[in-house]
């Protein structure tokens, strides 16, 4: 009796710590998710504005 309750602790941790894990993907994909959807809205919104760019060569001489 004694080891089937060690093994009942021991799959209970395991079963917390995948939990755990789990939920630490989900944020760190949220996060990513979030930081690439700011950048993605700031690229498109400034490419809506009147200004034109600056070219980036420099014009020869």
């Amino acid at each position: 009796m004694y080891e089937y309750e060690i093994q009942q602790y021991r799959s209970a941790e395991l079963i917390r710590r995948a939990d755990e894990a789990r939920l630490a993907r989900e944020a760190i994909r949220a996060r990513r998710a979030a930081r690439r959807q700011a950048r993605h809205g700031g690229a498109e919104a400034e490419s809506h504005t009147p200004r034109q760019r600056r070219p980036r060569i420099a014009r020869a001489a």
